[in-house]
Parts: C-alpha cells; sequence; structure tokens
C-alpha cells in the first residue's frame, strides 16, 4: 500500500529542494590545466537551427571515471564526438591531452580508446581477427598482440567464439566486442559510449570492475550510459539534458543536491510530534509519513541521526527504527532534470 501524503509538521513549512540547477560543488571546481585530461569550455554544437550541445563547460581530472549520464538524445553522444575530434564544436574550445581534438597528432591519437555507439567492426572477420587487427593498427608486437587479444576477449566473455564471424554475434556480443577492441592497446584516455547495453547483469558488473582496474592504473575514463544506477560506479557525474550539463558533482553530493540535504526516517512506537525536533539546528524539515513514521530533511545523516533520536527519545518518544533513506539514483535525476526545466521556464514534465 501506498504511504499517505506527507503532512507539514511544526510551525514552519516543509522547505522545499531549491528550484535553480544544482550548485558546482567540489566535483565541478576549477582543476588546473596540468591536472586535467579534458578541458570543454563553452561548447556548443549546432545541427541547423537545432543545438545539439548547448554551453557545455567542464573538465576532467586525470586519472578518474567521468559518468556522462541523460536519456536518450540528451546530448551525450555528440558530446563525446566532440572530444574525440569526429564534430567541430560551433562554438567554444576544448582541449584533450592538452590538444585540439580536430588535429590530434599520431602519437596522440595511440593514448587514445574509443568505443562507438554502432557496431563498427568487420562482420566477415573472427571477433578474434577483429580485436588482433585493431591491435596491430595500435603497432603492438605479436606476441603481446596475442597475449592482450585473449586477455580482453576473456575480459568480455568472448573467448569460447573467438573463431566466430563478428558479422553472426548477437546485439550484445558485438557490443562487448567493440569495448574488447577499444581496450586492447590499454590507452591512457578511454572514450565509452554506452559500453554495457545489451549485456547482462553479471557481465556488467564484470566490466565495470575492468574499468576501476583502469582507473586506478592512473587511466582516464569517459562513460555515456543510460543504465542511471552506473552513476555510482563513476568518481564524478555529468547529468545532461537537452543538450545542457545540468548537474557535475560526486555521486553522493548528487543525491543531497537533490534532496537538499539527506534524509532519515524515524519510526517510533507511538505516534510522535515531529514539530518537537524541527526547531533542532541540523534539521531542515520535517514530514509524516503515516501515523508512526516521520521523514526528516538533515544536513549530515551520519552525525544528525544520533541527535535527533536522542531528541524524541528526551520528549518521551519510543524509537523503533531510524535509519537514513537513499532514494534511487533514477528519482535523483528524475528530481535534478525537472528542477532545471522549471528553472528554464518549462512546464514540468514537459520534453523540452
Amino acid at each position: 500500500m501506498d504511504a499517505p501524503p506527507p503532512e507539514t509538521l511544526g510551525d514552519r513549512p516543509v522547505a522545499a529542494p531549491p528550484t535553480e540547477p544544482v550548485a558546482a560543488g567540489p566535483a565541478a571546481q576549477r582543476i588546473p590545466d596540468a591536472e586535467a585530461a579534458v578541458i570543454v569550455e563553452g561548447a556548443t554544437k549546432r545541427f541547423g537551427d537545432d543545438i545539439a550541445v548547448d554551453d557545455v563547460s567542464l573538465r576532467v581530472r586525470t586519472g578518474t571515471i567521468l559518468g556522462i549520464i541523460g536519456p536518450s538524445g540528451s546530448g551525450k553522444t555528440t558530446t563525446v564526438r566532440l572530444l574525440t575530434g569526429a564534430l567541430a564544436p560551433t562554438e567554444g574550445d576544448i582541449r584533450v591531452l592538452g590538444e585540439d581534438p580536430r588535429t590530434f597528432r599520431r602519437r596522440t591519437r595511440q593514448r587514445i580508446g574509443y568505443m562507438p555507439q554502432l557496431f563498427t567492426l568487420y562482420p566477415d572477420l573472427t571477433a578474434r581477427e577483429n580485436v588482433d587487427f585493431v591491435a596491430s593498427l595500435f603497432g603492438i608486437l605479436l606476441r603481446t598482440r596475442h597475449r592482450r587479444t585473449r586477455e580482453v576477449l576473456e575480459l568480455v566473455d568472448l573467448w569460447d567464439v573467438r573463431g566466430r564471424r563478428a558479422g553472426q554475434l548477437s546485439g550484445g556480443m558485438q557490443r562487448r566486442l567493440e569495448l574488447a577492441s577499444a581496450l586492447v592497446h590499454e590507452p591512457e584516455l578511454l572514450f565509452l559510449d554506452e559500453p554495457t547495453a545489451g549485456i547482462d547483469p553479471i557481465l556488467r558488473v564484470k566490466v565495470w570492475g575492468e574499468l576501476h582496474r583502469l582507473r586506478d592504473q592512473g587511466r582516464t575514463l569517459l562513460v555515456t550510459t543510460q543504465y542511471v544506477n552506473e552513476a555510482e560506479s563513476c568518481d564524478v557525474v555529468a547529468l545532461i539534458s537537452d543538450g545542457r550539463l545540468i548537474a557535475l558533482e560526486r555521486p553522493e553530493d548528487l543525491r543531497r543536491d537533490a534532496l537538499g540535504g539527506d534524509i532519515v526516517e524515524i519510526t517510533t512506537t507511538e505516534p510522535f510530534d515531529g514539530s518537537v525536533i524541527d526547531s533542532l539546528p541540523m534539521v531542515r524539515s520535517v514530514e509524516r509519513h503515516g501515523p508512526n513514521t516521520l521523514r526528516v530533511r538533515v544536513d549530515a545523516a551520519s552525525t544528525a541521526l544520533p541527535d535527533v533520536v536522542e531528541a524524541i527519545t528526551g520528549n518521551g518518544g519510543q524509537v523503533t527504527t531510524a535509519s537514513e533513506v537513499r532514494p534511487s539514483f533514477d528519482e535523483v535525476f528524475a528530481i535534478l532534470v525537472e528542477r532545471d526545466r522549471i528553472a528554464r521556464g518549462d512546464e514540468p514534465g514537459e520534453a523540452a
């Protein structure tokens, strides 16, 4: 059964989350040029009258995973194509590994791996031949090439079908083959456009484990995804909607910004007057969810929860459960996207 609608408690109304876009937090603060693998300043891309990317600015620190997340058609792939030099920005400046992507030197291109959204390998070559061919393009010697080909095919669970032609592989297998080809030369910087699309959940975990291993070795990864829950696997998340960058934060900070703080849920044995805790300095608002349940918005759950429980018990209440409520990233992103549209004057729920 759904919970009844929340009620305002205490003398002051529940504070609504702010309507302006998420403020730039620590993850969005300026990274020095020397520490940034990617620098984007005011990048805009127009196709006729359509704006695919709208004044995007961001910096990606070397040795981190940036997740570029947003709904289909939000501008994720166009952003990646700008970063790889496949498209030129209509306005703005882009630097990748210190160079303009449109004029990469050969040596710089060899430091970059790219997995496109669509299948681009050779359908008449086998899975093994495709990866081996890509490795040869990067000048990897024969013995190393064979070793790396096997390693990446085993990683994406394709070694057993290494002799099958790529055109005969399923869509999910083709995505995994693209990923193997992007990883084979162990690039310093990886652009992965929807790398886990069409991959089963178990293998998806394995792929993210490999991406974390690469990050831990000092490599930089930019990963686009529609799987919102994968945000927690990234160091920093860039949320894109309608071509605009509306949030750039660490995953845990995104949740806090969307909700206006942390949320803790308190259940008592008997109904309790929430106005008693509404005046505590760390409490931003209190809502009742059912007769014996309070949801309290606080600055930081880890430090506020004991104080809130103590205030309830000190005023005659008996607490049965007390825990932090962590909404899914689907909910968090929906809040942030809706907030941005409201701030721009769109009707709630209206697609831009």
